[in-house]
């Protein structure tokens, strides 16, 4: 066990543009709007405990089940590029039946503790010691329970004419995101 600041630092950063918390506060708000209530507490323990979950047993999930990293990067980059699409056009493609609240789908996983960040995770675990990545997903997750729990003040400081813009920009760098987690990994799925 080596604790290590510096590696804290780097992995902290990582996963925290992984994330992109920031960036799904459009998402954010109009979840709430169209559930009424977001359980920022419960979204945040379960998104931390999936990404701390994924870094211990990660690998031999993927492995049990016959998937490769490479196959599940790509199969997040899907996902991704699709909410990309709901934020850029105004669409609505991922349907569901209305939950009472959003905290476990689609909050925790896969908007937190989604395929980018998990196969970020499994890329952190062989560059850096394990309880430094730890330490990094706990500070990512006191600042994602941060922004749910204010995202009702930063909607009325950006209003509804901003958020429609901040919506469509983010989802340009979400689609962008999404667009490099393929490219990274598509070719590992030839080799």
């Amino acid at each position: 066990m080596e604790f290590n600041v510096k590696e804290i630092l780097t992995a902290t950063m990582v996963l925290f543009a992984v994330i992109d918390i920031i960036g799904s506060i459009p998402i954010i708000i109009d979840l709430r709007q169209k559930v009424g209530h977001i359980q920022s507490e419960k979204a945040s323990i379960v998104a931390m405990l999936i990404m701390i979950l994924f870094l211990f047993v990660g690998v031999q999930i993927l492995n049990l089940i016959g998937i490769d990293v490479y196959s599940f990067a790509v199969a997040g980059s899907f996902v991704m590029f699709f909410l990309a699409l709901e934020m850029i056009l105004g669409v609505q493609l991922y349907k569901e039946e209305s939950p009472d609240t959003a905290s476990v789908v689609p909050l925790a996983f896969p908007l937190i503790a989604g395929a980018g960040t998990m196969t970020t995770i499994l890329s952190l675990k062989a560059e850096f010691h394990t309880v430094n990545i730890i330490i990094a997903i706990i500070i990512n997750t006191i600042f994602v329970y941060a922004v749910l729990k204010s995202s009702t003040k930063i909607e009325r400081f950006i209003g509804k004419g901003g958020i429609s813009v901040v919506r469509k920009i983010f989802g340009v760098i979400v689609m962008a995101i999404a667009v490099k987690l393929f490219a990274s990994n598509v070719q590992g799925l030839f080799n």
